[in-house]
């Protein structure tokens, strides 16, 4: 497993925006996100959002990045855009949903499917939302407090 991109982004684009255009914050990539057991990641939109809250950092997988880049024959739009916080590679994310995992020392439980939602088909391509189902990516709990580091 390889972490390729990490992100934080101190405001909602999509969340909390139905009806209404989509927020302009960028996703902002950093070399390191430091993680804290049951708040999320520091400087991130959903740090402290609420208590036990089941999506305190989302990974999304590099592969599937790339095919949907090759699906869509997008060039030069990166993985951002799907606004999850940690792009990672060599692992099948579905498969941590309802377990406790470890990556560099920190603790995380997979909760649920990142669901995709219609924001999908704005951000990267239309019909992006239906391709994605069962691929968004994985939400997870903070378990240990740690620093994660790209690499």
């Amino acid at each position: 497993m390889k972490l390729l991109h990490l992100y934080i982004s101190p405001e909602h684009n999509f969340f909390g925006h139905h009806g209404l255009p989509a927020g302009e914050s960028p996703m902002l990539e950093t070399d390191s996100v430091d993680c804290v057991a049951g708040k999320g990641l520091v400087g991130d939109r959903f740090f402290g959002y609420k208590e036990d809250y089941k999506g305190q950092v989302t990974f999304f997988s590099h592969e599937v990045y790339e095919r949907l880049c090759e699906q869509f024959q997008i060039v030069a739009v990166p993985p951002s855009v799907f606004r999850r916080n940690i792009i990672i590679k060599g692992v099948d994310l579905n498969s941590l949903i309802g377990q406790e995992f470890e990556i560099q020392g920190v603790r995380f439980l997979g909760t649920q499917e990142s669901t995709p939602c219609y924001w999908m088909n704005q951000a990267f391509a239309e019909g992006a939302e239906d391709a994605l189902k069962g691929n968004g990516g994985l939400r997870a709990k903070i378990l240990s407090d740690g620093v994660l580091r790209k690499g």
